[in-house]
């Protein structure tokens, strides 16, 4: 059995050493044959160094280096394309989920038959505010969208290469990795989890609105059908408010008068067209985008050794080539 462990480094430095360290302590009890596939996503602090020194000492070691730093999602993704093992274990390399879930996902994955167990948070952890923001997301997420995902989800999963094949076969630039993780299907099992909190979040509000925004509209077309049956339903209650007033002015000669009540329609009609005519632009460019076929990841270069090849091996050893999925 070859095993595969992946992981993103961005601003991982302080505690890469201690990840590589408990990985390895972890890995060796289930098997020999591993490597452990360390991608960076244009960290701006020393990860490429730390994680070339562990390159340099181990050659279970391989360090992609991505051109620049294209997002969590895409670098998690570009290492589960150059995964070679059989089975995959993919986890941040925060240590915010502990790399000893390797062996109880293992053993997991054993009795149960299935082809990926991934971890759900049996409690979420952060503050109010943090839980309730984690909590509207998905609530969101999961109305406009046909396919559910757990709010309590984690990064940490362990999957077999059938699963892995079928995964990385999606051709989306855009990408919303726990929603590729649930269209592929297979059989999932969930796993409870501890997430222990070593970090505070870079995300702020903004940011995660973009992200629920582009989450919907690149994994569901429910907003393109609630604008069309809004359009009609306004149409409906137009044709009546309209048929009140002819009937009133016919057979009662009373003409309604309201020149403000004309004025705030005209202005909430133009507001629901311009955001009607925004979510249209938004599909309109995931279109655009995706017909353009650009890799979604630029791997600068790629540290890894041939077989037989000795620890102590040349920088000159790499290659650099685009992912282009």
């Amino acid at each position: 059995m070859r095993l595969s462990i992946v992981s993103t480094l961005y601003r991982s430095a302080p505690h890469l050493e201690e990840f590589y360290a408990r990985v390895r302590a972890a890995v060796l009890p289930l098997t020999l044959d591993y490597e452990i596939v360390l991608v960076n996503d244009g960290s701006p602090d020393a990860s490429l160094d730390v994680a070339l020194s562990l390159f340099k000492r181990d050659p279970h070691v391989r360090v992609i280096d991505l051109a620049r730093n294209f997002g969590h999602h895409k670098a998690m993704m570009t290492g589960l394309t150059m995964a070679t093992g059989d089975l995959v274990f993919l986890i941040d390399s925060d240590l915010e989920e502990e790399p000893e879930l390797l062996p109880v996902f293992h053993e997991r994955l054993r009795q149960t038959g299935a082809d990926v167990v991934h971890g759900v948070q049996a409690a979420r952890r952060g503050t109010v505010k943090q839980r309730l923001a984690g909590w509207a997301f998905y609530a969101v997420f999961n109305a406009l969208s046909d396919w559910k995902i757990s709010p309590n989800l984690v990064t940490v999963r362990l999957m077999t290469r059938p699963y892995i094949d079928a995964l990385v076969a999606h051709r989306e630039r855009e990408i919303m990795i726990a929603g590729l993780w649930a269209i592929t299907g297979f059989h999932q099992v969930a796993e409870p989890i501890t997430k222990l909190s070593r970090s505070t979040s870079t995300y702020g509000l903004a940011h995660k609105i973009a992200i629920l925004v582009n989450s919907v509209t690149s994994f569901s077309d429910k907003p393109l059908v609630l604008i069309f049956y809004f359009g009609l339903s306004i149409a409906a209650l137009a044709t009546g408010a309209a048929t009140y007033l002819v009937v009133r002015r016919v057979f009662f000669g009373v003409l309604l008068a309201g020149w403000p009540s004309l004025i705030v329609s005209v202005w909430l009609l133009g507001g629901l067209t311009l955001f009607s005519l925004g979510i249209i632009g938004m599909y309109l460019s995931k279109v655009f985008l995706e017909t353009k076929q650009r890799p979604y990841t630029i791997i600068r270069q790629v540290y890894e050794r041939s077989a037989g090849e000795p620890a102590d091996l040349r920088d000159d050893a790499r290659t650099s080539r685009p992912v282009p999925l």
